[in-house]
């Protein structure tokens, strides 16, 4: 299993609406990034990712997995872009904001410190538990 990053803007899309989709999940669409693209393609079924509101409150809020591997983004007819679906697993209890991820040293190399613009991303499994413990998992 691997893990990921899944930025979203909570005025665009939030956690609790991914909650709210339930065990169908969401395609995670509107991507026009090609590292992000990328990265979606290198995705399994049942990786794990961090759900992170972007923006205001710039926190981890959430755990996904993926339940569909990259295909056609349904969101445009270019077919250059894909993506995957992702439902909600759980919410973590103490979100863990960007503030404390940039003051703990072990997590200084994460993708979401040094290319904070990169809207989905790798996870290390050392910065994945690590996080998790932060958050209360």
């Amino acid at each position: 299993m691997r893990y990921w990053l899944f930025k979203s803007e909570p005025e665009t899309w939030s956690w609790d609406q991914q909650v709210a989709r339930g065990e169908r999940g969401e395609e995670w669409d509107g991507v026009r990034n090609y590292q992000a693209r990328n990265v979606m393609r290198e995705m399994a079924l049942g990786d794990r990712g961090f759900f992170y509101h972007s923006q205001k409150t710039r926190e981890i809020v959430g755990i996904v997995e993926v339940c569909a591997t990259a295909h056609p983004d349904s969101s445009t007819d270019d077919d250059r872009w894909e993506c995957v679906d992702i439902r909600a697993l759980q919410t973590i209890p103490r979100p863990v904001t960007l503030d404390q991820i940039k003051a703990t040293p072990d997590l200084s190399e994460m993708v979401l410190v040094r290319n904070s613009r990169l809207s989905v991303q790798p996870v290390r499994d050392d910065e994945w538990e690590l996080i998790c413990r932060m958050g209360g998992l």
